[in-house]
């Protein structure tokens, strides 16, 4: 499958990809035991969870050993990308703007935030 057709993730495979990216290249019972840190979640379903991610394209399994260790196909960046311009599309009919009006009314935004927001926009703007 192309990098470019792969699946959005679900609520629970955005879980285990989350807690690759910060692992790293993981076994199945190193990342069920951090799923087990939010809610309870047996070893098989973690396993099938995977096994699915992996036909899906979202995850690759190292096969060189007997563990199931897996590790993320896709970067943390990109799949931020791709769920946010789907979002705009699907949520925001297309507009950005919407968005990040939305996004700084439903919560508080430090001056830290602002700040950094307003360095992205000017460079975006070319300045």
């Amino acid at each position: 499958m192309s990098k470019e057709m792969r699946p959005q993730p679900t609520g629970r495979e955005l879980e285990i990809l989350s807690i690759l990216w910060d692992r790293g290249p993981s076994t199945v019972r190193q990342v069920n035991e951090q799923m087990n840190k939010a809610r309870v979640t047996g070893y098989t379903t973690t396993l099938k969870l995977m096994q699915i991610m992996a036909g899906k394209g979202l995850l690759r399994r190292d096969g060189s050993c007997h563990r199931h260790v897996y590790e993320s196909a896709v970067s943390q960046e990109k799949a931020q990308k791709r769920l946010v311009g789907d979002m705009i599309e699907k949520v925001f009919a297309g507009s950005a703007e919407k968005l990040v009006m939305r996004a700084l009314s439903a919560k508080k935004v430090s001056a830290k935030e602002l700040s950094r927001i307003r360095k992205m926009l000017d460079k975006f703007e070319g300045r």
